[in-house]
């Protein structure tokens, strides 16, 4: 087993080439051998004996023929999935060098969730660009369903918010930089917006704004209305856009649900008001998501020192 491992190791470093594992990415994207390689200019034959070559080498199947076109093995997937990150940090590295020519001093991108985008990131940022004042920072916010792919493939270089409890875990770094919990809003207007020590029973007969499906946030809150007797709310909406969250609580007498972190702010400005009921749910931690200490650039080295003391200043 060693022996094959080390032949197949051998092959990837001496014939492996950039130019197959773009086949190999276009592919698994087309699902089609021809259309991919019309991509990259080459004749289909070509692509054909190209992957043909790359199973013989790494001694696997990668693509499975169906009536549609190709579709990638466990194989080819975990290729594509390595080829994805490699030409990732080759795009890194030339945006790298090209900001260090432009004398921008680096380039980090940080993907972020609600929990971490009000405070928490932007006393990091300001924090990195006092001191480092040419970096290039870009903000990528979405759900961890979306920004750890993202992060695995080399697209975004840490991400920011309430860590993953199941998936990802094993393939990334955490750090856990503190710990928040879930709180019910209201407009001002609320018909309980005053009310004290609030039942869920007085909650029940209004509309939601929950998170979506995907999350852990939203997991736990269907447990919690399961185990209240398969409790439905009269009406709901997904939404994670906190402006539009906060608009709709304004106007109407929908209860939100959302990280005190992020909402303490309009609270403290007289926008929103916090319903009296203790959120059975929700505290989790908060920290950044990385793939390892040598994936970091020293930019990026810098914006997690940043988050670090900015929860110090908290």
């Amino acid at each position: 087993m060693i022996a094959k491992q080390s032949r197949i190791v051998d092959r990837a470093l001496t014939r492996l080439k950039l130019r197959q594992l773009r086949l190999l990415v276009a592919v698994g994207s087309h699902g089609n051998i021809q259309n991919a390689a019309r991509e990259l200019g080459i004749s289909q034959p070509a692509a054909t004996k190209m992957i043909q070559d790359l199973e013989i080498d790494f001694e696997v199947k990668l693509f499975t023929r169906t009536n549609r076109g190709v579709v990638p093995t466990v194989f080819g997937d975990t290729l594509i999935r390595h080829g994805k990150l490699i030409f990732a940090q080759v795009s890194s590295a030339a945006q790298e060098l090209d900001d260090l020519n432009e004398g921008n001093s680096g380039r980090v991108i940080v993907g972020t969730l609600l929990a971490a985008s009000t405070k928490l990131l932007p006393a990091a940022i300001t924090t990195v660009l006092r001191e480092r004042p040419k970096v290039a920072i870009k903000i990528s916010e979405g759900t961890n369903e979306v920004l750890m792919p993202a992060l695995l493939s080399g697209e975004i270089d840490l991400v920011v918010g309430r860590l993953p409890s199941h998936r990802h875990r094993n393939k990334l770094l955490q750090e856990k930089l503190f710990e928040d919990r879930v709180i019910a809003v209201v407009g001002n207007d609320h018909p309980l917006a005053h009310a004290k020590s609030l039942p869920f029973e007085r909650i029940k007969p209004f509309g939601w704004i929950l998170p979506p499906l995907e999350t852990t946030l939203r997991r736990q809150v269907d447990q919690f209305f399961i185990s209240q007797h398969q409790y439905s709310p009269p009406f709901a909406i997904e939404s994670v856009s906190y402006l539009a969250n906060r608009a709709l609580l304004q106007s109407s007498d929908w209860i939100g649900l959302m990280p005190a972190e992020v909402i303490q702010q309009d609270v403290e400005n007289g926008y929103l008001s916090v319903l009296d009921w203790d959120v059975p749910f929700g505290q989790s931690p908060i920290g950044l998501t990385y793939r390892s200490d040598n994936s970091l650039s020293p930019a990026g080295h810098a914006f997690k020192d940043a988050l670090h003391r900015a929860v110090k200043d908290r």
